[in-house]
């Protein structure tokens, strides 16, 4: 009684260590919710697991995290040529080589393949081998009323097995497994070709957006050679007594606007060459020479109608094919799910060799080996089973997967419905803003053209002395607007195109039109 109650005591004693081992994790979380956490740090700097640094606050009020050397140094940018100037298609070659999220949607399509491979590898047999060294030891004793005895016994030995099991049959229920995997891997590959998409839209929106601030840059800079000239008539004006101190004073302030303006379109250009090389997903610190946007006629207005352009376009968009395998993938899904209510014919067979004085009957799972059953105890065994098993009861487990299949496999052909509409959505919307962007365009020509011809007659006016400062002043800011509203309904609607293109399917026709 004495033995049983000293091994209750360890049990208790090793249980609460364990518990105490488990809650003493607590210390590596910061201790107060109002306090900064003080994390520790290995040699090389290198934030570590464990209790909060016993250190005092930081000079920044212990909010700064260490920094981590290993960190601090940036990837060098790709390799340009600072003598070449690059246009969209060699910005869009560039993007597509280094960009992040093209090599990160490569991998994913490479692991969806992967893994059609390894639904595919259970067609095949299993075949495992393990080799045990084995020790035994048993003590005894005994009391009664011709005294106390004892007795013990050891075996040692070792054992070698190589097991075998193959599914011979199992009503589709691989095929519908490989059939889901496949169809992951052509959703991975479509959402692969996706990818490229959407950098070539950005990075080609992006080349419009900054072409159109550089000639807004033009535009300003023009604006203030515009100003000097209103200024220096106005002072002539004024030398010859012709003029006020009013007309001087205004036109100097209009210098000043002009200048202001300047400086504000020299920001919009350096935010917008930023937002490009972001978009091609290279470093910041590169500094690729962008080219001149060469004149390029506007796409025009389609002539087919808005149903024949959505019946050709939408069954070849990324969203809608992908969403068409996922349909499969859910079908397929509950094509597996079936089978596992129906019998699987099965193989198995098992060789093993004891040597010593100690036999096994199983050797129990580890890792991705299989369990091993059926050993003779003898030296030498072996086994060759053919069998089939067949599903009675589970609580309701299959019949619930069964039932979650075919609700993910209704939600699928739902979302496709949904993709579809969504598609027609976007083809119709991106349609109607290339019809508006090009009619603005049209009109913002017009614009220039009215906007250059009031200005040459108000400042030649004022020049004669017929003319006030104050229309030289408004026909000047006048042409300034028209000429900003040409450059950006021009970049406005190749970029409209490029929507219309992306949302068709046939985003390479930027590239076609680029070359």
């Amino acid at each position: 009684m004495r033995r049983r109650n000293s091994l209750f005591a360890l049990a208790i004693l090793a249980t609460a260590t364990l518990a105490g081992c488990a809650t003493s994790s607590l210390d590596m979380a910061p201790d107060r919710p109002d306090r900064p956490w003080q994390p520790q740090t290995d040699a090389s700097g290198a934030i570590v697991p464990g209790p909060a640094s016993a250190s005092g606050m930081s000079s920044q009020g212990g909010y700064r995290l260490p920094a981590n050397p290993a960190l601090a140094a940036v990837p060098p940018p790709p390799a340009l040529d600072d003598t070449r100037a690059y246009g969209l298609p060699d910005l869009i070659d560039l993007a597509e080589s280094a960009n992040p999220l093209t090599r990160i949607a490569w991998n994913d399509a490479r692991n969806a393949a992967l893994a059609a491979g390894i639904a595919k590898s259970a067609y095949l047999p299993q075949l495992s081998a393990a080799a045990l060294g084995q020790y035994a030891g048993l003590h005894d004793s005994n009391t009664s009323a011709l005294g106390d005895s004892s007795s013990s016994a050891s075996g040692h030995g070792a054992t070698g097995v190589l097991a075998l099991q193959w599914l011979l049959f199992d009503f589709g229920g691989r095929a519908a497994r490989v059939e889901a995997a496949s169809q992951a891997s052509v959703i991975a590959n479509i959402g692969f070709t996706a990818v490229h998409q959407q950098v070539i839209f950005d990075v080609s929106v992006a080349f419009y957006t900054y072409q159109a601030a550089r000639a807004r840059l033009a535009t300003t800079k023009q604006g203030l050679e515009n100003a000097d000239a209103i200024l220096a008539a106005a002072q002539s004006r004024y030398r010859h007594g012709v003029g006020t101190v009013i007309e001087v004073a205004q036109a100097n302030q209009n210098r000043a606007q002009a200048r202001l303006t300047l400086v504000e379109a020299q920001g919009a250009v350096s935010n917008a060459y930023l937002t490009l090389i972001s978009a091609m997903g290279i470093s910041p610190l590169s500094k690729p020479n962008i080219a001149e946007m060469p004149a390029r006629a506007l796409p025009k207005e389609m002539d087919d109608s808005i149903d024949q352009i959505v019946s050709t376009a939408i069954a070849q968009r990324a969203d809608v094919l992908s969403a068409y395998a996922a349909e499969r993938v859910n079908l397929a899904r509950v094509k597996s799910a079936e089978s596992e209510f129906m019998p699987k014919v099965f193989v198995s067979a098992t060789g093993a060799y004891n040597r010593g004085n100690t036999s096994i009957s199983a050797v129990p799972p580890v890792g991705q080996q299989l369990p091993t059953v059926n050993l003779s105890g003898g030296h030498y065994g072996g086994s060759v089973i053919v069998g089939v098993t067949i599903p009675l009861y589970d609580g309701g487990f299959r019949s619930a997967v069964l039932a979650q299949a075919r609700n993910d496999a209704d939600s699928a052909s739902t979302r496709l419905a949904r993709s579809r509409e969504e598609a027609v959505r976007q083809i119709v919307s991106a349609q109607n803003a290339l019809q508006t962007s090009l009619s603005a365009h049209a009109a913002a020509i017009e614009l220039l053209a009215a906007a250059q011809t009031t200005y040459d007659a108000a400042i030649g006016a004022y020049r004669q002395g017929v003319g006030s400062v104050t229309d030289a002043l408004l026909a000047q800011n006048q042409l300034l607007a028209a000429k900003n509203a040409q450059a950006d309904s021009y970049s406005g609607a190749l970029s409209a195109a490029a929507a219309l293109a992306l949302a068709t399917g046939s985003i390479d026709s930027v590239l076609k039109q680029a070359d």
